[in-house]
């Protein structure tokens, strides 16, 4: 076979190129190149002029951007028979994103000069490609641009279940099931493939059941690799666009497990060379959700989905944790006014309260891993409500295994499938870890607050970097919106935690049917402290300055300096000259030397601020 035949062989099953004939097919295949990348190397970078069309032969190329905050985030990953740079047709166009091959690829170059050639070839390339620029904006969400998102041609194919036959898009990969319950839960917006994530873990629960029912003898060859690489493709962030359900749904989750079922069902009939909806050959229930059911393969997908969820989690808030150290270190020398109930208390260091920040949420990252671990359980095995019915005796150690295989996870089976089935009780203790770090982190927003306040009018002993004016009336008025926005984020945590407690308590008999709202809380809540923390520690906590002067004049001018003295004069002396400091607005400091209270070189010592922030000897008691 020549190098033009390879390429015609590519680029036929491309739908980039799908209507075109024979010899306009041979024609694109001589204008071709074919470029050798290895691991690491980059196709095109983000802001550059996009100068070739590039069709992927074989390997991976994953896109990625850079975000905010200069940090350079997944967009998605594509493989052979997979097109990047579309939009190379428009000259001067930039591109928006960076190809970095991760599998050493064999990638097809068409050039954009390609499109000022032939007339009638470009157009029909180009109208493909308008197709698909209009595809993937419909498809598009906050959360992710899809990028599998491929041809609408209006045909339709009729499908049927049990209540009868419904007309599904031709091109969609989901079915009839999933096609009802688009429409029965119209209720957030929010569909799965707004957590990504998720359906990753779904797809590896069904590779690893797929793997095992294999093993077993139950799942023909040809059928099983099918749907093996129908899950990868899953993994690899293809055809999540076609995770239409909403979060939010009745069922206990069943339209999430059917979605799922269908997605992978009709993308291994493809892979089969048969058309999507042909289940006689591979079936969505007989096949892909072989030896399960929703209660056993919902529950576990959500759990890994939540573990690799809450790694992500942990390592933005050790982020936050190392900024705060940092600024306590850099604060290490400013003294200032400890307090208490809001009133002047002992001295001590702004380096110590930035310290406590710090320890105080990195308890928090040991919560959440100590948590999470309880996600390792599972009750792969259980069908229906934990008898087994209709699994193989052999499936459960199976599946395990290659959970534990396909995930990288420690995973473990319950002793007791009956009771896992039912049993919520991790989602409830993983939910008042996350909701315990979100009141950690409120109210360490309050106190930057406080500490922020005025500037003239209040404590103003650090300042916060000013992100937007604060006010369409006051001029030069600049608010705390970062510590505010966190403050937020922690009340819908809070909110969100007291829901997944009523949903688990909603639970009856055989299996909690409230599992999609508890799900949708922990993923809402844990996205939403990922950017709140990110947040917080970009645009905030580092930027933080120490007014170092205002944190020693409060510190001087207040009468909880008296207590450190307390010691040295008994509580006596100490409450009258303190009484006598509210009384007549005279200072502490003065008022010890004129009583003759001390020598000037004892209260210097005394006063001295090492002397005030750490414990020191005490003088012996007299007799």
């Amino acid at each position: 076979m020549t190098e033009i035949d390879k390429i015609r062989s590519v680029i036929a099953g491309v739908e980039l190129f799908r209507g075109l004939e024979a010899g306009e097919l041979d024609l694109l295949a001589e204008r071709m190149k074919v470029v050798h990348f290895a691991a690491g190397e980059v196709l095109f970078r983000e802001n550059s002029p996009r100068e070739a069309l590039f069709v992927i032969a074989e390997g991976c190329v994953e896109l990625a951007k850079t975000d905010a905050y200069g940090a350079r985030v997944k967009v998605a990953s594509f493989g052979a028979g997979d097109f990047l740079g579309e939009g190379s047709w428009e000259r001067g166009s930039l591109h928006s994103t960076t190809a970095v091959v991760t599998v050493p690829a064999e990638v097809l170059r068409l050039g954009r000069d390609f499109f000022t050639r032939d007339a009638a070839l470009s157009l029909k390339i180009l109208s493909n490609i308008m197709r698909v620029i209009s595809r993937r904006m419909r498809n598009a969400n906050a959360m992710r641009l899809s990028p599998a998102a491929q041809y609408e041609s209006g045909r339709t194919r009729l499908e049927h279940d049990l209540l009868g036959e419904r007309p599904v898009p031709y091109e969609a990969y989901y079915g009839v099931q999933t096609l009802r319950a688009m429409e029965n839960f119209d209720i957030s917006g929010v569909t799965l493939n707004f957590f990504p994530v998720l359906i990753e873990s779904l797809a590896l629960v069904k590779k690893a059941a797929a793997l095992a029912n294999r093993d077993l003898g139950l799942l023909e060859d040809g059928v099983a690799g099918a749907v093996i690489a129908a899950c990868d493709d899953l993994a690899m962030g293809k055809l999540h666009n076609h995770f239409t359900v909403d979060m939010i749904q009745g069922g206990a989750g069943t339209s999430t497990n059917m979605n799922a079922n269908e997605v992978i069902a009709n993308r291994a009939l493809e892979l089969l060379g048969r058309e999507k909806g042909d289940y006689a050959a591979c079936h969505p229930n007989n096949h892909v959700n072989l030896s399960q059911s929703t209660n056993d393969a919902y529950p576990t997908a959500v759990k890994i989905a939540l573990i690799k969820s809450n790694a992500r989690l942990v390592e933005t808030l050790e982020t936050l944790v190392a900024s705060f150290e940092a600024k306590s270190r850099e604060f290490s020398r400013v003294i200032k006014m400890g307090r208490t109930q809001l009133q002047d208390a002992v001295p001590m260091t702004l380096g110590q309260e930035f310290g406590a920040y710090a320890a105080t949420l990195r308890e928090e990252a040991e919560r959440l891993q100590q948590n999470a671990r309880l996600f390792l359980e599972v009750n792969m095995g259980a069908t229906a409500i934990g008898t087994g019915i209709n699994s193989d005796p052999d499936y459960p150690p199976k599946v395990i295994a290659r959970l534990r295989e396909v995930t990288g996870l420690d995973m473990a089976n319950s002793a007791d499938l009956v009771e896992a089935t039912q049993d919520t009780g991790a989602f409830v203790m993983y939910s008042a870890a996350v909701k315990r770090l979100a009141v950690k982190l409120s109210k360490i927003c309050n106190d930057l607050r406080l500490l922020s306040s005025g500037p003239r009018a209040g404590i103003n002993e650090i300042n916060l970097p000013p992100m937007q004016p604060g006010s369409s009336i006051m001029p030069g008025k600049v608010n705390p919106v970062i510590p505010e926005v966190v403050s937020q984020i922690a009340f819908k945590v809070i909110g969100n935690d007291l829901t997944v407690t009523l949903a688990a308590e909603a639970g009856q008999l055989e299996l909690n049917v409230m599992e999609p709202v508890i799900v949708y809380s922990l993923f809402e809540s844990i996205e939403m402290l990922r950017n709140g923390m990110a947040t917080l520690q970009r645009r905030c906590v580092d930027g933080i300055t120490a007014n170092e002067e205002r944190c020693l004049a409060l510190v001087r001018g207040s009468i909880g300096l008296v207590t450190a003295l307390n010691p040295l004069l008994g509580y006596e002396a100490s409450s009258a000259v303190a009484r006598e400091a509210l009384e007549t607005g005279a200072s502490v400091y003065d008022l010890v030397l004129s009583k003759g209270l001390m020598s000037r070189e004892a209260l210097d010592s005394a006063l001295a601020p090492e002397n005030m922030i750490a414990p020191r000897k005490m003088p012996a008691r007299k007799e």
